[in-house]
């Protein structure tokens, strides 16, 4: 049976080509102008070292504050090694696999474009890892996001020259036995190679990457999540109507007030008479409020696409213009701010998220006191409240900002530093954070429409609602709710929007 194979060339990849070979597990190739731009950009720096007597920074030099060290041709390959080696410096919890996964898809694409001078069997053997699910074991700590993600990206090319560990079928292998078991032999670094592997955004960006596409469902989830909870509080639609967006003109807004009409349309509930003027912010600003959010991802979204198709390590290579440019753009500026921004973004989601599920426990309109027919004797929905509150009040704590920060390295030669990598990994527990609010939510929503029956929501909120039933009931006196939880949450990140 033939493998589903994505062949990568020198056009742009998309944030919808990556889900489809994340999702559906394609193996990945190298088309021949990748491998052709590869081998021209290696040829031409062979040659160069060979010719050139000034010193190449990084090629011919050391790094960093070494960068006036020269090196001799003898020991190129050896201070390559020793590059990597050294660098391997990670702290705190392994990376997520499938963000690792990302890690070598990403580095393979800056690669691809040939002007960073590695060597063809180097790039195909990071492919080899991808295709064969040997992923290196990577840590979250220990990259300043400036002179590239030098030690994660260190952790995960260390497997490249027989070193380091890589995840196996999800158990920690040293890397030496896993290559010997594929036939690969450990790779002969040249000139360059190491600097080319560890410098870049590649471990930010893949973060990036992945916080993109969970806060992307995570705004199409708060918005039918909440039209449930709009349903459940006997809310109102004039705030959705396209007149009221119109007149803002917020792209955003305006999406968001057409997606909660598509989802209430055929609703009996939300037509019948209100005897309520309005509603509390939580429920009347969701167009402009969950608007301004996807306004952020979008813009987010724009820059970490660039990223994705960008070539960040340094000296960069033009074999064409007879140039190698010591210069920066491994620098993670772009991705510092806008990994800051979706965090402040997407906690918001969860932020407004968290006033409706007060709402709805707050015995009014109808609906009994946390959401149980015998409140007193059953606590019900009081402390699923108090959780999401918890979290909410976490995900402030991680929206400060990192990109604020800078602290001096490399002996004063890196002297503004991005901390890329650490908005970026903040912003992955704000992605989790909200998820787990959301679900919260629809714990409560759920179960404050049942006390709205016999009145029918619209058919896509009843098929929702019918779907989450079969993993969730209907609660009638106290029972033990952590399970349940983690069933919502399970359950909206495996609903198919």
């Amino acid at each position: 049976m033939k493998k589903n194979v994505f062949e990568i060339t020198l056009k742009d990849l998309s944030f919808d080509e990556i889900e489809r070979i994340v999702n559906d597990k394609m193996q990945i190739s190298l088309s021949k102008e990748v491998l052709s731009a590869v081998k021209k950009c290696r040829d031409y720096l062979d040659k160069k070292t060979k010719t050139h007597k000034e010193p190449i920074y990084g090629v011919t030099t050391g790094f960093g504050s070494l960068c006036n060290v020269s090196i001799s041709e003898k020991q190129l390959s050896q201070l390559q090694k020793n590059l990597m080696m050294s660098h391997a410096c990670g702290l705190g919890e392994p990376v997520p696999q499938e963000v690792v996964k990302l890690m070598l898809l990403m580095k393979i694409k800056s690669l691809s474009y040939g002007n960073s001078g590695v060597q063809v069997v180097t790039i195909q053997r990071l492919a080899d890892f991808f295709n064969n699910d040997v992923l290196p074991v990577v840590y979250q700590q220990g990259s300043l996001g400036a002179s590239g993600d030098l030690a994660p990206l260190a952790h995960m090319c260390l497997p490249l020259i027989g070193l380091g560990e890589v995840w196996v079928n999800g158990e920690k292998k040293p890397a030496a036995g896993v290559l010997k078991k594929y036939g690969w032999k450990p790779i002969e670094l040249a000139s360059k190679e190491g600097l080319a592997l560890l410098n870049g955004t590649q471990f930010m960006n893949s973060f990036a990457v992945h916080n993109v596409l969970k806060a992307r469902r995570l705004s199409r989830l708060a918005d039918l999540v909440g039209a449930l909870s709009l349903e459940a509080f006997d809310g109102r639609i004039e705030p959705f109507y396209p007149e009221i967006q119109d007149v803002r003109r917020h792209k955003g807004q305006v999406d968001t007030a057409a997606a909660f009409r598509k989802y209430l349309k055929g609703s009996k509930m939300i037509v019948r008479k209100k005897e309520h003027v309005q509603d509390p912010y939580s429920f009347r600003c969701i167009p402009q409020v969950h608007g301004a959010s996807k306004d952020a991802i979008e813009y987010v979204s724009r820059i970490t696409f660039e990223e994705i198709n960008a070539v960040t390590d340094n000296p960069t290579v033009f074999p064409d213009k007879d140039l190698v440019v010591s210069a920066g753009n491994f620098h993670g500026q772009p991705l510092a701010l806008t990994q800051d921004f979706l965090s402040i973004a997407v906690a918001e989601l969860a932020n407004i998220s968290e006033r409706r599920t007060y709402q709805l426990i707050a015995g009014k309109r109808g609906l009994p006191s946390f959401l149980v027919k015998k409140p007193g004797l059953n606590s019900g929905f009081m402390i699923p409240q108090y959780a999401a509150a918890s979290i909410v009040s976490q995900n402030k704590q991680l929206c400060c900002p990192a990109s604020v920060d800078s602290i001096e390295s490399s002996q004063g030669q890196e002297d503004h530093v991005s901390m890329g990598a650490n908005a970026a990994t903040k912003a992955y527990r704000v992605m989790d954070n909200t998820e787990r609010v959301l679900a919260i939510e629809l714990f409560n929503a759920a179960q404050a429409f049942e006390f709205r029956r016999p009145v029918k929501t619209s058919p896509i909120l009843e098929k929702f609602l019918a779907a989450y039933r079969k993993q969730v009931a209907f609660i009638e006196d106290d029972t033990v709710m952590y399970p349940l939880i983690q069933k919502s949450v399970d359950f909206l990140r495996g609903y198919s929007l």
